[in-house]
């Protein structure tokens, strides 16, 4: 099988994860505002996501000869290697509820901060049990700076999405008073823009001669009405909750991956060889999967937060959208593969930097969804001190690589 030796090699399995667990999210946020049901693309998701899994395992997986201490990952099928089985597995089941709760916290507390917060309550913990589960191979007096500098991203990300949200509702007071009627009847045509050219609408896939601005109360107004899970009326503390729920999940799955790929609490026996980072990958993937179909196919017929139900027929016929979640599926199921190679490289505290991928989906959340745009300059303030402390911690988080003997 093929190793990810050198510490070069670990950084750019990092860096290529770091694009690609940015990016997906945006895919799926992109389908919700289109008003695709979450039930269906988590599903399209939860498919390619296995697949990348497969392709891994049987692509790096089983290139090169196999040993008795680093067996390919055909004859680790058979090997008596099920308590690192089993926390693989355990490592999939939290991810698979974390990226599941991460689908409707995007809608109500926006894709940048629900980004922001889960990153940083993965890193502040589970980067803390890796450093301790790695033997302490990552220096301690940079991996800890960089740890503090997640910490201080989550108080600033709870900042951005409380001054943005105050933005909002100005906004939307500021349309309801000069109508003398409520916000949400307005037309969505208030505060739009003409172009005898046309512009394309990234959400809907079509042209049109004229949509609302980004950022003003008309644009919130056409999103809430085009969107699958409303959310003018919720509560923040939703939101919130549902976000610093996936942040646990997620602080978890990276140890627990570790647990079963080095075997720190020597639950193997004497003579049977660690699971490989592929092998391992595959049983994370395969419980991942599990669990999301069970999870969403009850969620087609018995939907949560007011969304409509469905059922397997209605999403089988649907293919509005179908590409783009099995593309973002991909995406993660590679994300995290690389990100696994190059922790069994370099430490998985210091792979754990990746985390840092808010920097690429607040990108995509401003460029595609038109995110704290005209928002107050306090909003910006803050948003500008978040993404700062992510560039400092990313960098931070990869100077302290060590290497794994």
């Amino acid at each position: 099988m093929y190793v990810v030796e050198s510490k070069g090699g670990a950084i750019a399995c990092m860096l290529l994860a770091l694009f690609f667990l940015g990016t997906w999210p945006a895919l799926l946020t992109l389908l919700e505002r289109r008003g695709r049901l979450p039930q269906h693309t988590y599903l399209d998701y939860s498919i390619t996501n296995l697949l990348a899994a497969v392709i891994i395992a049987f692509t790096f997986g089983q290139i090169g000869e196999s040993t008795a201490e680093a067996p390919n990952f055909l004859i680790q099928l058979s090997q008596d290697n099920w308590p690192s089985v089993l926390f693989a597995m355990a490592g999939g089941v939290v991810l698979s509820l974390g990226n599941l709760s991460t689908q409707y916290a995007w809608a109500f507390v926006g894709l940048s901060v629900t980004e922001v917060i889960t990153s940083s309550i993965t890193v502040v913990i589970g980067t803390t049990l890796n450093y301790f589960l790695d033997d302490k191979i990552n220096r301690a007096e940079i991996l800890f700076p960089g740890v503090g500098c997640f910490l201080l991203a989550v108080c600033l990300g709870s900042a951005v999405h409380a001054s943005n949200a105050a933005d909002n509702k100005a906004k939307l007071g500021g349309m309801s008073n000069a109508n003398g009627t409520r916000a949400e009847r307005v037309p969505a045509s208030q505060g739009t823009y003409s172009n005898t050219v046309g512009t394309k609408d990234l959400e809907n896939g079509i042209s049109t001669l004229e949509k609302a601005k980004a950022g003003t109360a008309g644009f919130l107004i056409e999103l809430e009405n085009r969107r699958a899970i409303k959310v003018f009326g919720k509560s923040t503390f939703i939101g919130l909750s549902i976000t610093f729920f996936a942040g646990g999940c997620f602080s978890l799955f990276t140890p627990a991956f570790n647990l079963a790929t080095n075997d720190q609490w020597d639950t193997l026996k004497d003579g049977v060889p660690h699971l490989s980072v592929y092998t391992a990958f595959f049983y994370f993937s395969v419980s991942c999967f599990v669990l999301a179909i069970i999870l969403n196919v009850t969620f087609l017929y018995h939907p949560v937060l007011n969304l409509p139900r469905s059922s397997l027929r209605a999403y089988l016929r649907d293919w509005n959208g179908r590409g783009w979640a099995l593309l973002a599926g991909l995406l993660c199921g590679f994300g995290n593969g690389l990100q696994f190679m190059g922790g069994q490289a370099a430490g998985y505290a210091a792979a754990d930097s990746v985390q840092a991928l808010p920097l690429v989906s607040t990108f995509w959340g401003i460029l595609l969804f038109g995110e704290y745009r005209k928002s107050s300059k306090r909003t910006y303030i803050f948003l500008l001190g978040m993404l700062s402390m992510f560039i400092v911690a990313v960098g931070v988080l990869m100077a302290s690589a060590g290497h794994r003997k």
